[in-house]
């Protein structure tokens, strides 16, 4: 679907029982009366007029058969045919006849789509699905909150379309004395849409964001015009990922809002506003756990915007209130980690033992520095995480660390590990992971993801 495309619930045309009942999930649809239902009732199938033979007639009379409906005696006929006791049906039988418009089914007028029970109860709320995708991408299915593929199954049965259709359980506490109901199949197919739970492909943000990072404003790239922008909106039409997965990694990548479009710091820019605040916490001796943001906005403003310093003690802090004042908890190892980011960004390999102790004397006096913090650190939601950042080679002599950075890796999963094993042959399951626990899916492990798209060997009995 060529940009975004919207499916709401109607609430004045709700689909009747038997359009609900053939999309029940992990169930094929089932006819009324059909061996296995928990009550069955008597059930004709009338033959499409368009089918029957025509008999001559004569010009400008009526068209024989044009409005044949089945009759009692038919209908227990066909029954005494069948050899089925009346007495262990419902009363009540169904003669379905293909009505003018069913024809145009066949064409795809009509389209069936399985949801899971929690997306029809969405539906039946008032909620919306949303269709994400380009002309060169594969369609998505987007509720509020997941992100589904969208894929065409094909059935050996046929599905018929019937608007009103009243279900064997809806019969029977009706009353009724052995009436015929005469019923319109609307429509019929042999396939139907079936959603599956998948990753929100996320890589397209961070790549449109940085088309043009935000250097503050006195950068003459912020003056210029050229370049794209974008609003909630705008991302919302081109991100196919739901609004909740979109605004969630719009904090992992520490976006903020700027103007009402979404943007990404540059890196050094964010760095200069960084370094303004552990400066500003070492002059006053204040603790990281406690830095008050009515002073850090006091001092700090003259410099740098008052909206710049609050985003960045919320990028590397936590902010909690007490006794009426706003304070933020500094986070250490996110701090450690972006340090050790600007250290590495600019060297292609840096000797390990060099890279540890530059590391150490570059961060804020009190913090600790860990390979671990280059790795995998867990946010302030649970859900959200930083992977992996930098490599460490071992093998070589001295040792070596340099930038592999999880975000310029491929989104596809067999992509992502080509790209690994192109970097190094073998890998151990630790230095793996942080590059391919994004790839993780509901319910997925790490230890699944190797088994499908990797071999296991031993090394010196490791």
């Amino acid at each position: 679907a060529e940009r975004t495309r919207r499916v709401s619930s109607c609430r004045n045309s709700r689909p009747g029982p038997g359009f609900a009942r053939a999309l029940r999930p992990g169930h094929a649809p089932q006819p009324i009366g059909a061996p296995g239902a928990a009550s069955r009732c008597r059930v004709s199938f009338a033959v499409p007029a368009a089918l029957r033979p025509r008999p001559s007639r004569p010009v400008g009379g009526p068209r024989p058969g044009a409005a044949m409906r089945r009759t009692r005696e038919e209908v227990d006929a066909t029954l005494e045919i069948a050899k089925l006791n009346a007495d262990e049906l419902l009363p009540a039988v169904h003669c379905l006849g293909f009505g003018p418009r069913a024809s145009g089914a066949a064409a795809g007028d009509f389209c069936l789509l399985e949801l899971e029970p929690a997306l029809c109860q969405q539906l039946e709320a008032g909620h919306s699905l949303v269709i994400r995708g380009h002309k060169d991408e594969q369609a998505v299915v987007c509720s509020k909150d997941k992100t589904y593929d969208l894929k065409i199954a094909d059935t050996s049965n046929m599905l018929l379309f019937i608007p009103g259709c009243k279900t064997p359980d809806q019969l029977k506490m009706e009353e009724t004395q052995g009436n015929i109901i005469h019923t319109e199949i609307f429509g019929f197919s042999n396939n139907y849409w079936e959603l599956r739970r998948c990753r929100p492909k996320l890589k397209k943000l961070r790549r449109l964001l940085m088309e043009k990072p935000y250097e503050g404003t006195d950068s003459q790239k912020e003056k210029d015009s050229n370049g794209s922008k974008y609003t909630t909106e705008d991302l919302l039409d081109q991100i196919q990922a739901s609004e909740e997965e979109i605004m969630t990694h719009l904090q992992v990548l520490n976006a903020c809002e700027i103007g009402g479009y979404w943007r990404i710091l540059e890196f050094d820019y964010e760095m200069k506003l960084l370094n303004h605040v552990t400066q500003l916490v070492d002059s006053e001796s204040w603790s990281f756990d406690k830095v008050p943001l009515n002073v850090c906005l006091q001092e700090l403003g003259p410099l740098e915007p008052e909206e710049m310093i609050e985003h960045c003690l919320k990028s590397y802090g936590k902010k909690y209130m007490e006794e009426g004042e706003v304070y933020f908890e500094l986070n250490a190892d996110k701090i450690c980690r972006a340090t050790a980011q600007m250290l590495l960004q600019n060297a292609v390999k840096f000797n390990l033992a060099e890279f540890q102790e530059v590391w150490q004397q570059s961060v804020p006096e009190g913090m600790i520095t860990k390979l671990d913090q280059l790795k995998v650190i867990a946010t302030v939601i649970v859900t959200m995480t930083q992977q992996g950042l930098a490599l460490v080679d071992r093998q070589s002599r001295p040792e070596i660390i340099f930038l592999l950075k999880v975000d310029d890796l491929p989104e596809d999963n067999q992509e992502r590990f080509n790209s690994l094993f192109s970097i190094r042959e073998k890998w151990t399951e630790e230095d793996i992971a942080p590059y391919i626990q994004d790839l993780c899916g509901e319910k997925q492990t790490i230890g699944a993801l190797l088994t499908k798209y990797s071999r296991s060997s031993m090394q010196n009995g490791i």
